[in-house]
């Protein structure tokens, strides 16, 4: 997910777990911008299998160390294969069938020489080693890396938050977006009497003198901002929900402390799978379950493994980010950090300059939750009231190639762009089809957002070109402009972007009508100056 700064009645949205990183603030771009934001020669001719990630984690000294074995395709002949890993973690050695195998580095990137010839078809392997003192997290999960935390009774409580920044800030790995590892294992030993809690499914433990080895395995895709660790003095419960796919394990894992308010509160998951399936279809995940873990920061969505750290308490820390008093139905960060189980983690960007796929979808599904248990008007006051804190400071879409996010509006404004877009469609079972349509569509892929407007576009059946472009590619929003002379209403749109002419409805006296501006005045007659544009459209309006 991902940052919020709290002024209320002033929310102002920056990153994940609601908010953006220091990554779109950047207007100078490096040569490490470029080798980490790009599908480099280096990249593109092999395709990510299977990675066994295999740590050891030193809470005492703050330091990791292990290796992973990457096992690939080759897809194009090449000798040479980048590998991320970030200061001040290093790469030990790299071996290849039992060979150390020559690296170059440079800054972040890593470029392994290849001795065996890569053949078109081959599935190969390696392992990289590696340790360090990975960096610390500052302000979890805005400023990513581990948060080296202790518990009220003095236990460790370690975690990882790394979107945006990266999963090579502490593991080695194909760091890039486009390429989504098929599956996965996840081994990370620990000292005793604590148990670390991963993604997937837990296969075994190992217990030895002084430390304790949890094997997790990911049997589907996962991005690598995914992946996470999280130690703690951990007790487990769980559930089956009764889901579309059939039996999914609901488990939880929580401080022990916190067991008996954790059964209370948690009661919100099921009832975000219940409104999420009906909205966007099954859960994506039935193979590895779906868990929420506790952790030392706010959390985030991690596949299958959604942190959680909300304080047990309704909204976002007890605050409404609506200021409708809607969002304090619901525990924010379990409902939005589990809507990007499928906007992020099963529709996953291919580059992070188009997460307002990510998190549009996501902020708009808080809207949704509410819709399913509350009804539209609920839905719409919760949507609208967030408008608050849209900032219009930059387009959605961040640069490409460079590891660029765009404007954190990618959450609200993203959210009432799609409101906005119900709006056009009408039909509400139309609409719920699309969302649908879109998991299934591009079940475990990464996509670009073309691909997301086209689908929209054609499932729709409207031309929605200049549509995305006023509200993803431009800052300004669309202003009807209208005046009343002699018995006709006159009306325009200003503010757009070429070729915008969204169709809107208004309240004229006590009927609902479809006005269809454009940027060019038109005239229809009228016997009132009663006029109101319909909430639901993000737009703005001035009379003259």
């Amino acid at each position: 997910m991902k940052k919020i700064l709290l002024a209320f009645s002033t929310v102002f949205i920056i990153t994940s777990c609601q908010g953006q990183s220091l990554l779109s603030e950047k207007n100078n771009f490096t040569k490490q911008d470029s080798l980490r934001g790009s599908i480099t020669p280096e990249r593109e001719w092999w395709d990510l299998i299977y990675y066994h990630l295999d740590v050891e984690v030193k809470p005492e000294n703050k330091f990791i160390s292990g290796k992973n074995t990457i096992q690939y395709k080759v897809i194009k002949p090449h000798q040479v294969m980048q590998i991320d890993l970030q200061e001040p973690m290093q790469i030990t050695k790299i071996l290849q069938n039992g060979k150390a195998l020559k690296v170059k580095h440079e800054g972040n990137a890593h470029f392994i020489h290849l001795e065996k010839k890569q053949k078109i078809g081959n599935v190969n392997s390696l392992e990289v080693y590696f340790k360090g003192y990975p960096r610390e997290a500052v302000r979890a999960p805005w400023d990513g890396g581990f948060s080296w935390k202790k518990d009220k009774n003095g236990n460790h409580f370690i975690a990882t938050s790394n979107q945006g920044l990266g999963a090579s800030v502490w593991w080695p790995n194909k760091d890039h977006m486009y390429d989504e590892v098929d599956s996965m294992l996840i081994s990370v030993t620990n000292p005793k009497g604590l148990i670390n809690v991963s993604n997937g499914r837990l296969r075994k433990l190992e217990e030895k003198e002084t430390t304790v080895t949890s094997h997790w395995f990911v049997n589907n895709p996962i991005n690598n901002y995914g992946v996470n660790i999280n130690i703690g003095d951990y007790v487990n419960f769980s559930e089956k929900y009764d889901g579309e796919k059939g039996e999914l394990d609901m488990d939880y894992w929580v401080l022990k402390d916190n067991l008996k308010k954790a059964k209370e509160h948690f009661k919100d998951a099921p009832k975000m799978m219940k409104a999420f399936e009906h909205w966007f279809g099954p859960y994506p995940f039935y193979e590895d379950s779906f868990k929420l873990v506790e952790v030392p920061y706010l959390g985030m969505e991690h596949q299958s493994s959604v942190t959680y750290g909300n304080q047990y308490k309704k909204g976002y820390l007890g605050n409404d980010l609506s200021g409708t008093g809607w969002g304090l139905k619901f525990d924010f960060i379990i409902i939005h950090e589990a809507g990007h189980e499928w906007f992020a983690n099963n529709i996953t960007n291919k580059d992070i300059a188009d997460m307002w796929i990510h998190e549009g979808f996501t902020a708009y599904s808080e809207s949704l939750f509410l819709d399913y248990y509350y009804g539209k008007k609920a839905s719409s006051d919760y949507v609208i009231g967030t408008r608050a804190n849209i900032q219009n400071d930059k387009p959605l879409i961040g640069k490409y190639n460079v590891n660029n996010e765009g404007s954190s509006d990618m959450y609200y404004k993203g959210a009432n762009m799609l409101h906005t877009l119900r709006q056009l469609i009408e039909d509400d079972e139309k609409w719920r089809e699309i969302l649908r349509g879109l998991n299934s569509e591009f079940y475990h892929q990464t996509v670009t957002t073309k691909q997301i407007e086209d689908y929209i576009s054609q499932e729709s059946g409207i031309d929605l070109t200049e549509f995305f472009n006023q509200y993803l590619r431009d800052i300004k929003i669309p202003t009807l402009e209208y005046k009343i002379e002699n018995g006709e209403l006159k009306y325009r749109w200003t503010k757009i972007v070429e070729g915008f002419d969204m169709p809107i409805q208004i309240e004229i006296g006590d009927k609902t009508e479809w006005l269809f501006p454009k940027a060019e005045w038109k005239t229809k007659p009228i016997d009132t100056d009663d006029i109101q544009l319909d909430r639901d459209f993000y737009v703005d309006s001035k009379k003259i």
